[in-house]
């Protein structure tokens, strides 16, 4: 599906982080958004709390809401808006935030 333009992102990019996604470490280059760190990975973002259908970053600017996700433990974060920072946990969200969740942004 997607995959980084770099063979190893740390490697030629020495200011490369690494952040966890699902349990899995992930390092993009510094600057990289999360919503590029899930594409890098070939992971989803979210499945739909309707018909689980999975979702993934889509547009890239924030517009279309594909790309919500939970980092460090709070729901509804638009991937593609938060820069990745070293040590970032994001976990693909489960349908709706659990009630009372505070979004994010």
């Amino acid at each position: 599906m997607f995959r980084c333009l770099r063979d190893d992102p740390a490697e030629v990019h020495p200011s490369g982080i690494t952040l966890s996604v699902d349990g899995e470490p992930c390092t993009v280059p510094s600057g990289s958004s999360v919503a590029a760190a899930l594409l890098q990975r070939g992971s989803i973002a979210r499945l739909t709390g309707l018909s689980g259908s999975a979702r993934a970053p889509y547009c890239m600017m924030g517009v279309c809401f594909e790309c919500l996700v939970e980092i460090d433990g709070l729901p509804n974060r638009q991937a593609c808006m938060v820069v990745a920072e070293a040590g970032m946990d994001v976990r693909c969200q489960d349908g709706h935030a659990a009630a009372g969740a505070k979004p994010g942004r």
